[in-house]
């Protein structure tokens, strides 16, 4: 009688796979316990309310217009291989800026440029000349690098750096940090906190201001808002390269940038918009630009500011 075959028994490389298999599969989020994932989502969370009864002098509305001036350092941070990348961040130098100073100036209108270093060291001038017209420069990363990718030491330092350089050219040190592309670290608010800080604008977990939390304790850092529906770059960017091809006529841009304001209004909030000059500059894009300062400053109850100021005054309406 023949007898019943051996169990197949896995090799020693099967038997590894399995392993490792089991290895993976234990460090999948549907394995944390508890105190694991809520660690993850009280890391960096959204503490109390800043939105203020009334705005200052009354204001029934407040408006922080921002202007990310990356200029080429989009395509340097990829390795600055493009030629035809760099020319159009250049662009944002050359017609971008100077139409929306200009823009700015008609209405009489303050705002924020945030400027990464190198492209503040590329234009040295056009940093002077934003300071000189009384608009804020704020933090935006030494060349626009994606922080989530670096470990806390190198993030410190180009961030540091990125400080310095803008002091160096304007005379004033910056106050506020706009993450390149919004990439905010687990490193990124001990930074800003040792950089000493007044606030952010990075994060979206609301549309009006709201402190900073760091593992359940309050930082005492703002957080004014930002969101993908009041960016300009999602509604117009292209890369030949990859696929990507957004347009959206001017039109509609600015319908949803101004139902964004009307209802900042009528809820007695907080209008921030970012907008970039290589983006917005063109010349049939101004326009939405203009046209959204004509409505918002014919208010007489709104305050149109810098995200400093409107820092400023939350930190001390709401967090005394």
């Amino acid at each position: 009688m023949v007898g019943a075959p051996e169990p197949l028994l896995p090799s020693d490389c099967a038997r590894q796979g399995i392993e490792t298999i089991m290895d993976d599969m234990s460090s999948q989020p549907w394995t944390w316990d508890e105190q694991t994932w809520r660690g993850k989502v009280d890391h960096v969370r959204a503490g109390r309310s800043l939105k203020p009864a009334r705005w200052k002098n009354g204001a029934r509305c407040a408006v922080a217009l921002s202007f990310d001036s990356d200029h080429e350092t989009n395509e340097l941070r990829d390795g600055g291989k493009s030629i035809g990348r760099m020319s159009q961040g250049q662009y944002g130098n050359r017609q971008g800026v100077p139409r929306i100073l200009n823009a700015l100036a008609k209405y009489d209108a303050k705002a924020t440029f945030f400027v990464p270093a190198v492209a503040a060291l590329l234009y040295e001038d056009e940093q002077r000349r934003v300071a000189a017209e009384g608009h804020e420069i704020g933090i935006h990363g030494w060349i626009h690098e994606l922080n989530s990718q670096l470990p806390y030491e190198i993030e410190r330092d180009l961030m540091f750096r990125a400080t310095d350089t803008l002091e160096r050219i304007t005379g004033v040190r910056p106050v506020g940090l706009r993450t390149p592309s919004w990439d905010f670290s687990p490193s990124t608010l001990r930074i800003e906190r040792e950089l000493g800080l007044l606030y952010d604008s990075s994060l979206m977990a609301d549309d009006d201001p709201y402190e900073l939390m760091e593992q359940g304790e309050p930082t005492g850092i703002v957080e004014l808002p930002v969101e993908w529906i009041r960016d300009d770059a999602v509604y117009f960017n292209m890369h030949r390269f990859n696929g990507l091809r957004p347009h959206t006529p001017p039109t509609a841009v600015y319908d949803i940038f101004f139902r964004e304001f009307e209802r900042a209004y009528e809820e007695g909030g907080l209008f921030l918009l970012t907008m970039h000059p290589h983006v917005t500059g063109y010349r049939s894009r101004i326009w939405i630009l203009e046209r959204l300062l004509e409505e918002i400053t014919r208010r007489s109850d709104v305050w149109v500011a810098t995200h400093a100021e409107i820092a400023a005054f939350v930190k001390e309406e709401c967090l005394r």
